[in-house]
């Protein structure tokens, strides 16, 4: 049984649609509130914009004090207007806007651009106005960008509806800021270096539209090759991770963030009204969803030419070819000190070098081909080197000296241009010398550079998109059963509530150690000793040496300071280090603040490795997972990195990479490696602890020993967030964690147990046995046509399949256990981009176990999943000869009609 769309790609769109962002970049009509006739004024050059520019829109002024401006007929409102209007862009007072606002969505005005200022940014009054406008915008199905923006030009179309002293050219790179300063200042730099734009617009506050709805238009918008942003603040962090993830697969998006250091992070803030998080989080945010980060403007331009011109490099190896050796070394020194490698010539590759070049060549990468290099030596020489199949990409260096001819070298490159998988760049030096054949290796779609070490900055950014990219969408190890995860979760909600219930934001030692094991993460057996006496009894009973200490919200106190062990024989040591701890205690917290000293023992520390293992809560990403170097010198050494969780095992792998002690992990002076894989599976077990349970603010593993023979938390500290905060108002995670509400068991008919659950990443070798179970008819009834296994097994099909973002789609698998995990079914249901309120569902069951109401059952689970993710609309298109499809839904409750060659099912979920 199978039902779906047609297209190998299961959430694919079926057809083209309206977006409901085209208001804003292809308008058929524009009402200008707050047009004006003083000269300099916002008013008056957005109107002149307006008029001026070639979108073939009507164009309707508002003001209320004048009949006519610019020798236009004004109207004095928005629902004065003769016809309603597409979209109204507003440049009025800030206390004026909010009724403004409130007046189109009641005329029907699909979408506004507030320029004004004076809302968020502006204090305690200009919050109360913008939440005015954001319950008006909610209200209605209008959008809404702005306020405190320039505005959007849609250079394609002709549209300039923004306060700006120009058009921007033509172009097929979208760029989105939050300032709108700066928007000008590129504006005039894209003129001067005649860079074109596929759309070029500032967003201000991002009260309604903001990053992750932009990136979804250009995402899917045939005229944009790159997205690039300027921003300040994140804001809807989850939306931008979202449709970034998505949209990174098949374009760039590269975005230059200032505000690395607190004072400018802070100044940022106080320019957008909202707060910004820690660079290391946002750092961890962008590698999470593939998106480049460069730190200047020219970086910003130089690298989505580029990709936009050259495809990414697979891996970090770059071959230099220059007719200097200055400039070759320059080239490696930048490559190899940022992160980069040279690639290693094959022997045929030197051979061949060998017969070509003079014999006092380099003889190596940098291949130097001297300096009396013809253009026939470079083009000879870049043949050979291009084909070695040790290199990831090639720069070619040209510096103008005697013999050398710029222009005519650079014709000579012309058919290297595209070369397959590889990256070719070039650096032509000497100004004006090389200019026209800089212009001719742009041409040809080789990206030219003044200097070599800006063309490698750029190779590296390519290959760190690699790099992210693969990271996000290898397939991973898979870390625990669905039913571990469920009992975790369970074992460690129970721990959290009981110190809920007693008022408390900190757990005690012992109960953050039972939280870590619930987890499956191994920590020293510790007790709580109430008195002096108790101490030496589980001293007794544990075996010395052992360690005491007492943990509050304010003090740590602990016997091991300092390198004390204590006696094994010794119980008197036991009581005198008891005693100490109670009377440091009392001095600095008072009698009763003395709830009891944990006792536990000495672990020997030789041969093991101390990191830190820790979770935080950011403003704007929510909880966030720290891996790096432990121990007392955590702060000093400063050797960590941090990820977004959930994580999946190559991305816990990715974090350990960061660090510089990942190295010795690795096993250094004859000193065995740690097992990295089960290192990997611990980190993803915490950062599933620290996403799940929400409640958690603060949570350390410090030290976390690591050896050979194992791992063992030594400490942990959690802090929870304050009972008075709602569950609603906790931060979210920025990416959805696994949904395991939908996890839920099924007995087949013939007695088979399955489990039903949402697929995960770590499916993807079940899905591929799976496939291979299936018939051609039931691969035709799925997607209309007979794809090849190799084809439907592909894992950059496969990824899109088992990868899901949870916000935009859920797929459930039925697995049972035969004796092996199988797959037996998979039901999808995917929102549509352009409408997220309907959903399309498909379903594919392995013909073996078909007839066995297992199809009925999926369905079911999917609509039920439907309701809890607030879907209105369900819909599917379904072969005519699908009979056995056809009776299912219809018993299920959907609507069939005949369209064209299918039928179409829907079902109204709501209302």
């Amino acid at each position: 049984m199978s039902a779906g769309s047609g297209t190998g790609v299961p959430h694919a769109l079926f057809r083209r649609r309206a977006h409901p962002l085209d208001v804003f970049f292809a308008p058929g009509s524009v009402a200008l509130v707050g047009a004006s006739e003083q000269e300099g004024s916002v008013g008056r050059t957005l109107l002149w914009n307006l008029i001026s520019s070639p979108f073939g829109g009507t164009v309707y002024p508002v003001n209320p004090h004048r009949s006519h401006v610019l020798g236009i007929r004004t109207y004095p409102s928005v629902s004065a207007l003769p016809e309603p209007v597409d979209l109204a862009v507003i440049a009025t007072p800030a206390p004026t806007v909010p009724a403004i606002v409130a007046e189109c969505a009641r005329a029907g005005v699909q979408g506004a651009i507030v320029i004004s200022a004076g809302f968020q940014e502006a204090g305690v009054e200009g919050v109360a106005l913008a939440e005015q406008i954001r319950h008006h915008v909610r209200q209605s199905r209008m959008r809404l960008i702005g306020p405190n923006c320039l505005g959007v030009m849609r250079p394609l179309t002709g549209l300039n509806a923004t306060f700006a002293g120009g058009m921007a050219l033509p172009g097929n790179v979208a760029f989105i800021s939050q300032s709108g300063a700066l928007l000008t200042g590129i504006l005039d730099w894209s003129l001067r270096e005649l860079v074109g734009f596929s759309a070029f617009l500032s967003i201000g506050s991002m009260l309604d539209v903001g990053w992750g709805d932009l990136i979804d238009y250009f995402g899917s918008d045939p005229h944009t090759r790159a997205i690039v942003l300027y921003m300040e603040t994140i804001g809807d962090a989850r939306a931008f991770l979202s449709a970034a993830r998505e949209v990174a697969l098949s374009k760039p998006i590269i975005v230059l963030k200032p505000g690395r250091t607190d004072q400018a992070a802070r100044a940022a803030a106080s320019h957008t009204g909202a707060l910004t998080g820690s660079d290391a989080a946002i750092d961890a945010a962008f590698r999470r969803c593939g998106v480049v980060r460069v730190s200047t403007v020219a970086e910003l331009f130089h690298i989505s030419e580029t990709l936009a011109r050259q495809p990414r490099p697979p891996g970090p190896r770059l071959t230099i070819l220059t007719n200097a050796g200055g400039p070759g070394v320059l080239a490696a020194d930048t490559l190899l000190l940022e992160g980069g490698q040279l690639a290693e010539l094959s022997e045929e590759t030197l051979r061949r070098l060998d017969g070509l070049l003079p014999a006092h060549w380099s003889h190596g990468n940098p291949v130097d081909i001297l300096g009396d290099a013809d253009p026939e030596r470079y083009a000879r020489a870049v043949e050979i080197v291009a084909q070695d199949p040790n290199a990831d990409g090639l720069l070619v260096i040209l510096t103008p000296q005697a013999m050398t001819d710029p222009t005519r070298t650079a014709e000579q490159l012309r058919p290297f241009a595209h070369l397959p998988g590889k990256p070719v760049l070039a650096a032509w030096m000497g100004g004006s010398q090389v200019a026209a054949g800089q212009d001719i290796l742009n041409r040809a779609g080789i990206p030219s550079f003044a200097y070599p070490d800006s063309a490698v900055r750029t190779f590296l950014h390519m290959w760190r998109y690699t790099y992210n990219l693969r990271g996000i969408y290898e397939t991973p190890v898979l870390p625990a059963s669905t039913e571990e995860h469920v009992r975790a979760h369970r074992e460690a909600q129970e721990i959290l509530d009981g110190v809920i219930a007693a008022g408390r934001t900190l757990l005690t030692e012992v109960e953050a150690k039972r939280l870590l094991q619930a987890y499956g993460i191994s920590a020293v057996p510790t007790f709580v000793a109430s008195s002096e006496e108790e101490a030496v009894r589980i001293a007794d009973d544990l075996g010395y040496p052992v360690v005491l200490k007492v943990h509050s919200e304010s003090v740590t106190h602990k016997t091991d300071a300092g390198g004390v062990h204590l006696d094994l024989h010794d119980a008197a040591a036991v009581r005198a280090a008891y005693h100490a701890i109670e009377h440091a205690v009392r001095e600095r917290m008072g009698a009763e603040a003395m709830q009891g000293v944990t006792v536990q023992p000495m672990v020997r520390r030789h041969g093991a490795y101390e990191v830190i293992l820790g979770g935080s809560t950011d403003p704007q990403l929510g909880p966030l997972v720290l891996f790096g170097t432990g121990g007392q010198l955590v702060e000093v050494f400063h050797d960590v990195a941090v990820g977004l969780p959930p994580l999946t095992t190559t991305l816990a792998r990715r974090m350990m990479e960061q660090t510089r002690i990942y190295r010795a992990l690795q096993g250094v002076r004859g000193r065995p490696a740690v097992d990295l894989v089960a290192l990997e599976q611990l980190i993803v077990r915490f950062g599933d602890l620290i996403v799940t349970h929400r409640r958690i603010a603060e949570m350390d593993i410090n030290p976390l020993l690591v050896s050979p023979e194992g791992f063992i938390a030594l400490d942990a500290r959690v802090r929870l967030h304050a009972p008075g905060i709602l569950e609603a108002d906790l931060p979210r995670p920025a990416i959805r964690p696994y949904p395991s509400q939908y996890v839920s068991a099924h007995t087949l008919p013939d007695g088979t147990p399955i489990i039903i659950r949402p697929i995960r990443p770590e499916d993807e070798p079940l899905v591929v046995r799976f496939h291979a179970t299936l018939s051609e008819e039931t691969v035709y009834f799925r997607y209309f046509h007979l794809i090849h296994l190799h084809q439907r097994t592909a894992h950059e099909r496969l990824l899109r399949i088992c990868f899901n973002d949870y916000d935009r789609e859920i797929a459930l698998v039925a697995e049972a256990h035969l004796p092996d995990p199988q797959i037996l079914a998979i039901a999808r249901l995917s929102r549509r981009r352009m409408q997220q309120s309907v959903a399309e569902f498909a379903l594919l069951v392995t013909d073996r176990f078909q007839g066995q109401g297992l199809g009925t059952e999926l369905l079911r689970r999917l609509i039920e999943v439907a309701r809890a993710e607030r879907v209105e609309c369900l819909v599917a298109d379904i072969l005519p000869d699908n009979y056995g499809m056809l009776r299912l839904a219809e018993k299920m409750g959907f609507t069939l009609t005949r369209r064209d060659d299918v039928v179409h099912a829907e079902m109204r979920l709501t209302g």
